[in-house]
């Protein structure tokens, strides 16, 4: 076994022991069923009822470039050889993406032993639609793909009514889960057994103050990368947990370098000092700007990357030179007013950032200070003690002697 796991070397290295009561479902088999949502669904003919067995079959001569992201080629080729998933039970498998009211949704049900099952949010994908609407949490307490996380769960709640539940997602999956979760019913959320959200971001505090619930808060658990960003974006109330990854900066988000044991995620002991800085950053931009400023930011952003025609990001990258004209000639015909305004977020954002640098470096050198303070006065101190006390007594013993 190399030092180094990921949840494909898991599914080499553990796929041959069945979930049962001496190795029970573990947060590396919630990893596995979080990225499981990602799979290219939509390219072959899904029945009522599938296993991951069958799913791995349909897909095992799809080319890796025709997946959504590298390593889920990987992942459903493993998890077809693997006795701890390949029976398992797949139904109720959905996307949804409507440009129109910018939404990007998709989910999937996997049935685990023990009447348990297994709730999978789809997270962000290469369109660009989709990408809009997780900018859209920056100004908005709900965006579409939650609202339907939350009638999807209710749906398999009462289908599957003699089951309790699992939830989880990667990225936006992973909000949608936290968002599922507080938001129904008592009664659902009494089954449901942890929610597992990895590397997705927070919410509004408008959201958190709404729903703040215990009960359904203490189920829930967040993992993030220690230079994570995404994860950190607005407000979690929920237990956080620092997962190791190997890669580093934003590449952190491929859940695919996320490192594990046998049973659970390798865990780092704190956030890097950059994913510290960026937080702090965009935290105060957040606090400093207003629902609407941040509405006409994101919409001018994407209002030129819609120009193009392009309904992924890859397709602009790809067609540069087609591209950059066109966002250019939208550019052009945004007002004035608007370039303003834009131009000050990212002013602000920019300075947000580097005061926060300068404010660690203060305090770095304050620190420094402090300590080099204490230190000379400790030495001073051992000195005094070494040697002035020692000649301060024995001058007073001569003192004293020459009065006897």
């Amino acid at each position: 076994m190399k030092n180094i796991v990921n949840i494909n070397e898991y599914l080499v290295w553990r796929g041959d022991i069945p979930i049962n009561k001496d190795y029970p479902f573990n947060e590396v088999d919630s990893m596995v069923l979080a990225r499981f949502s990602y799979l290219i669904f939509s390219k072959i003919e899904m029945n009522k009822k599938e296993t991951i067995g069958s799913i791995s079959n349909k897909m095992k001569d799809f080319k890796n470039e025709e997946f959504l992201y590298n390593g889920d080629k990987e992942l459903i080729t493993n998890l077809g050889k693997s006795s701890r998933f390949n029976d398992l039970i797949v139904t109720d498998y959905i996307e949804n993406v409507d440009e129109e009211i910018e939404k990007q949704f998709g989910a999937i049900t996997i049935h685990l032993p023990k009447h348990e099952m297994y709730i999978s949010y789809l997270g962000t994908d290469f369109t660009i639609n989709g990408w809009k609407e997780d900018f859209n949490m920056a100004f908005m307490d709900n965006v579409p793909c939650q609202i339907a996380g939350k009638e999807y769960l209710e749906k398999i709640a009462n289908k599957y009514n003699y089951k309790n539940i699992r939830i989880g997602g990667h990225s936006k999956g992973g909000n949608v889960a936290i968002y599922s979760a507080i938001t129904v019913s008592k009664k659902i959320q009494n089954r449901i057994i942890k929610v597992y959200n990895y590397d997705g971001p927070g919410f509004s505090k408008n959201i958190i103050n709404k729903y703040e619930n215990d009960d359904i808060i203490n189920k829930i658990e967040t993992y993030i990368p220690q230079d994570s960003i995404i994860g950190r974006v607005l407000n979690h109330k929920e237990k956080m947990t620092i997962a190791l990854s190997y890669e580093k900066g934003i590449l952190q988000h491929d859940i695919f370098s996320w490192q594990v044991s046998k049973n659970d995620l390798v865990k780092s002991e704190k956030y890097s000092s950059e994913s510290e800085n960026i937080d702090q950053a965009l935290t105060n931009w957040l606090e400093s700007t207003t629902n609407e400023q941040r509405k006409v930011f994101v919409n001018v952003i994407f209002e030129l990357f819609y120009s193009t025609n392009a309904t992924t990001f890859m397709e602009i990258s790809k067609n540069l030179k087609t591209s950059l004209p066109l966002i250019l000639a939208k550019y052009k015909e945004i007002s004035s007013e608007d370039k303003k305004d834009v131009a000050d977020m990212i002013k602000l954002l920019i300075t947000c950032y580097v005061d926060n640098i300068k404010n660690q470096e203060i305090n770095k050198l304050s620190n420094i200070k402090t300590k080099y303070i204490t230190k000379t006065k400790r030495k001073v101190k051992e000195i005094d003690e070494k040697y002035f006390m020692k000649l301060r007594k024995n001058k007073n013993n001569i003192i004293e002697e020459n009065k006897n």
